[in-house]
């Protein structure tokens, strides 16, 4: 079901259910900001190694890669409140054991590696649960919204302070408070969430999501407007010598960090407040193009102001990728979402590895950050365009079929 009203950001939060998985969420990425502060000290600490502190932080992210094709598959096969719960117990097993003091440092890669493979069925089974608890498409738009507001708050809270508070309490105690938190996520869901049976049931297969979402040229087109965000989070991979580039102190690291997150905030809460879905459907084309047009204005040679407002700006208009995510998810049959939302956040993920990469190497071959974001913005604007259009025409071809 379908309305055209707008309504309020917090709407959500009268559901019962959508309230546990919003807070068990916010718990656990709370914590697991305060454990990578934490991996990240306690490795360079004990090794003194810039090298092995890349491969932990590394290990945050490969293993996600893997487990978002192979494993979210489960959330269609079994019932998802079992796998959300069950994947948060397990990864609350795991990250205390890697809090015991003196863990060696092979084994608290192994545990790394195997928590992060079980956050992918949980993801997926959160996801398509959160689409499941809501029938109207306005309200579920505002629920992945406030779940955005809420990543990127808890991620500009991280920057701010997790160093100082995982120096205060010391990284062992900093990965204990994690794995309470995945313990009390564990346990809000299974208590409030209502248990609903298998979606896809023994027909779920690790590959089925995969072949539907190729097979559906408008599911296509989602994902490659997801795929742009690749070249969006350049800057961010070049924080560090943008901030020499543009002659500011090294605490300006931490301000080129927060400025999109920050204007993702403020993007996010403008859409939910002023457009409805149909109008930022509408909107996808532009928002994704604009984004990365900001990105291209690098080629002005910014000082430190204007860097900041360009990063900002580019944030909000990112916030588009809400839209995408929450259409994709629309799109795809109940049966079929966990998987087909593993392979989606998977695409995504490996493109921003790929557009920091790939920002790294012009930055090293030209030898200026501030080169290569505009760059990377300019040949996003080059993809953008083409996307748009394609994206023009799926939307009316939808338009037509549902009479909407």
């Amino acid at each position: 079901m379908t309305t055209h009203a707008t309504p309020r950001l917090t709407a959500p939060l009268r559901n019962v259910e959508y309230r546990v998985l919003w807070a068990a969420e916010a718990i656990s990425s709370a914590g697991d900001q305060l454990a990578k502060v934490a991996l990240a000290i306690l490795v360079y600490n004990r090794t003194g190694s810039a090298l092995w502190a890349a491969v932990v932080y590394a290990l945050t992210f490969l293993p996600a890669l893997a487990g978002g094709l192979g494993l979210s598959f489960l959330a269609d096969r079994y019932p998802r409140r079992a796998v959300l719960s069950t994947s948060a117990a397990v990864q609350a097993v795991l990250v205390g054991l890697m809090s015991l003091p003196g863990m060696p440092l092979v084994v608290l890669c192994s545990l790394l590696v195997a928590v992060q493979l079980a956050a992918s069925p949980a993801n997926a089974a959160q996801n398509a649960i959160t689409r499941e608890v809501f029938t109207d498409d306005e309200i579920y738009l505002r629920s992945q919204d406030l779940r955005g507001i809420t990543t990127n708050t808890v991620m500009l809270l991280g920057l701010a302070g997790g160093g100082l508070l995982v120096t205060f309490v010391g990284t062992s105690w900093a990965l204990a408070i994690d794995a309470v938190s995945f313990g009390v996520a564990s346990g809000i869901v299974r208590v409030w969430v209502h248990d609903r049976p298998a979606a896809g049931g023994e027909q779920s297969t690790w590959f089925g999501a995969t072949r539907f979402v190729f097979g559906q040229r408008r599911l296509r087109v989602l994902i490659a407007l997801s795929w742009l965000v690749g070249l969006a989070v350049v800057p961010e991979g070049l924080a560090a010598p943008l901030a020499q580039q543009l002659g500011a102190s090294p605490a300006a690291v931490g301000w080129l960090l927060a400025a999109d997150p920050l204007g993702f905030v403020a993007g996010a809460y403008l859409l939910s407040k002023f457009a409805s879905a149909q109008v930022r459907q509408r909107l996808l084309g532009i928002l994704a193009t604009t984004s990365l047009a900001l990105l291209a204005l690098f080629l002005l040679q910014p000082n430190l102001a204007l860097a900041l407002v360009l990063l900002a700006l580019a944030g909000a208009m990112g916030a588009y990728i809400i839209t995408v995510t929450a259409t994709f998810a629309t799109w795809v049959p109940n049966e079929l979402r966990g998987g087909a939302g593993g392979l989606y956040r998977t695409g995504l993920r490996v493109a921003q590895g790929v557009g920091v990469a790939l920002g790294g190497v012009v930055a090293q071959v030209t030898g200026s950050a501030v080169t290569a974001i505009a760059l990377a913005g300019l040949l996003g604007v080059a993809l953008a365009i083409p996307t748009a259009f394609s994206w023009t025409r799926v939307r009316h071809a939808v338009a037509a079929e549902t009479g909407l």
